[in-house]
């Protein structure tokens, strides 16, 4: 069983139905967290839930205040980090013809660059620590493309090839840094899709349906752990079989 017993970690995208699995999994094993997100009400509720969890409201467009937003929630969690999960990220779809160039730049600011520049004021922490964990939250379509989303994709393939980077950089000074790539799972966004479409989607998953939010927390619960201490650089798929790399 994972022990995070002490281990102090940050989850961005906290308040949405992944972000919340991420969170009560991670505290359910021993983990302290400061859980943020731009949705002040739903990250009470979560503290409603488990008390013990730190809260910090943060809009990760900020880049100009990422490097604060660390500072600050590495002071919440008593001065050090252990690990950090970046699972914050947006969505702008429209077909490439029609996509204007701010629909482009607004998803591969927030999902890739501020991913990036909270990976990096992140890595600066952990080397003090001389050890963390770096987990960024990609998705299937980063490797399969997807109608609609040339934009999405494209930030979320660039998280995939910048965490392979920064795993090169930093594994000798004990800092893994990995990625999971869900598939089509379980959310309010899922909820909101046509009942054809989605009855598509699952036909395309080898194991006939949807993955859950815990699926993907489980999934962090191993790459925080000392369990994965020899994994780096790596993509962990968790999508039914919709995808085999």
């Amino acid at each position: 069983m994972s022990n995070l017993q002490n281990k102090n970690i940050i989850v961005t995208g906290a308040s949405g139905g992944i972000g919340n699995s991420i969170v009560k999994k991670l505290y359910e094993n021993g983990a302290n967290i400061l859980a943020s997100g731009t949705k002040i009400e739903k990250l009470e509720e979560l503290k409603s839930k488990f008390e013990k969890v730190k809260l910090l409201k943060f809009d990760i467009s900020q880049v100009e205040k990422i490097e604060e937003f660390i500072e600050n929630a590495t002071k919440e969690l008593g001065g050090s980090l252990d690990c950090i999960i970046n699972n914050a990220g947006i969505t702008k779809d429209n077909l490439a013809i029609r996509m204007n160039l701010e629909e482009w730049k607004k998803v591969l600011d927030i999902n890739l660059t501020s991913t990036f520049l909270i990976s990096k004021f992140a890595i600066k922490k952990m080397l003090k620590n001389k050890s963390g964990k770096i987990i960024n939250i990609t998705s299937v379509v980063g490797h399969t493309g997807n109608v609609g989303q040339a934009n999405y994709t494209a930030s979320k393939a660039g998280i995939i090839a910048m965490s392979k980077s920064l795993a090169i950089e930093y594994a000798k000074k004990n800092v893994n840094i990995n990625c999971i790539s869900p598939g089509f799972i379980k959310t309010a966004m899922t909820d909101k899709i046509d009942d054809k479409f989605k009855e598509a989607i699952i036909s395309k998953i080898p194991s006939g349906r949807l993955g859950e939010p815990e699926d993907i927390a489980n999934a962090v619960l191993f790459l925080a752990s000392n369990q994965s201490d020899y994994i780096n650089g790596e993509t962990l798929h968790v999508n039914g079989g919709m995808y085999m790399a």
